[in-house]
């Protein structure tokens, strides 16, 4: 459904929205979240030019979120890394579907905007609500 990108974005965003309040090195990060090094760096990157988190280099530094958990969706992080497949024209450039999806198109879009509504109103705080008492879903 998503791509696997996607899905390393999104373990990357919920293991730092776990531990807010410290920055992580890309080698924490990759190891926690079992995401290949150098994919992840370049998943870092689309987050940061999204501005979603933020990096500080040297001693002490690392990623962190750019704003708190309860502000980020699910859809702003896959979004940042690889947008949802919306459908707006005819993918076969039908001149009878110019205005008016064919009943095939229409329903794969909708079916995209049903996972984009289920993304815009699920934040990384109700991720980790949802694991439980102890609220960790990546650890060492």
């Amino acid at each position: 459904m998503i791509s696997q990108t996607a899905e390393y974005a999104l373990r990357a965003m919920v293991y730092l929205a776990q531990e807010p309040d410290r920055p992580h090195t890309n080698q924490q990060i990759a190891r926690i979240t079992r995401v290949p090094m150098g994919y992840l760096a370049k998943v870092l990157q689309s987050l940061s030019k999204a501005g979603l988190i933020t990096s500080r280099r040297g001693l002490g530094g690392g990623f962190t979120l750019a704003k708190p958990a309860e502000e980020i969706t699910v859809y702003e992080v896959v979004q940042a890394v690889d947008p949802i497949p919306r459908i707006t024209s005819c993918p076969l450039k039908l001149k009878a579907h110019r205005e008016k999806l064919c009943p095939l198109h229409q329903r794969l879009d909708n079916a995209w905007e049903l996972v984009e509504q289920s993304f815009r109103s699920t934040t990384l705080s109700d991720i980790i609500a949802e694991a439980g008492e102890d609220g960790v879903l990546c650890e060492e």
